[in-house]
Formats: structure tokens, sequence, C-alpha cells
């Protein structure tokens, strides 16, 4: 009988998870930015890769907060001169792991000629 008394509250919980999946499904629909027109390849590969956890304005997304990453903010010119090339081009290719930054993933696949666009695009965000 106690069993009977706690089915509406998991009816409620049920029902939000499922509503809470929703919003979160429409919004990163909505927030997946397009590039413009003859866009450069290396903002292309900017919004495909990177906007998810950065932000397509390179401040942070929604969801990195939701889920309580912190990205770096590539609009902060103080803290982005502080990074070398390099090492951009290191934390991109191969992940943040081996330099200390575990949230960030590496993008192994991604040439490095792509990865040199992603750096040079990353240092425009701060500009």
């Amino acid at each position: 009988m106690k069993t009977k008394a706690y089915r509406p509250w998991i009816a409620l919980l049920a029902g939000l998870a499922v509503i809470g999946g929703l919003a979160v499904g429409v919004a990163r629909l909505v927030e997946s930015p397009a590039p413009k027109a003859g866009a450069p390849r290396g903002e292309r590969l900017y919004l495909a890769y990177c906007a998810h956890c950065h932000g397509a304005d390179g401040r942070g997304s929604w969801w990195a907060t939701v889920t309580l990453l912190r990205p770096g903010d590539f609009t902060d010119r103080t803290r982005m001169a502080g990074n070398a090339d390099p090492y951009l081009f290191e934390i991109i290719k191969h992940g943040g792991s081996p330099l200390g930054r575990p949230g960030m993933p590496g993008f192994e696949h991604l040439g490095d000629a792509d990865v040199e666009a992603l750096v040079r695009h990353v240092r425009s965000l701060s500009k």
C-alpha cells in the first residue's frame, strides 16, 4: 500500500525529466550557429567543433555552464596573450589532459592545417 503513495511523485519526477530533456535538446538545436556564407575555414571548424563548449563568441556556452565546465574565455585579451600559438595548437590537437586541462578533448582527426586555422580563429576572438 505504501508504494501507491509514491506513484504521483515518481510520475511527476519522470515528467519533469522528460520536459527537461526536451528543453535541452531544443536549446542545443537552436544554439547551433551556422557559419556565414564564405566564412573562413577556421571559423567553420570552430563552429562545428568548439562552439558547443566555448560558445560562438568565445565566451563559453550555456551547455558548459550547466555541466559545470569552465572553458577558456577567448575574448579575454590578457589571458589569450599568455597562451602561445604552439600551446593552443597542442591543446586543440591532443586535448587538455597532457597539459593539465582534462576537460578539453583532443581533435587528432583534424589535420595540422585545420588546427592552425582554428588557432588563428581563436586568436581573432580576442580582438
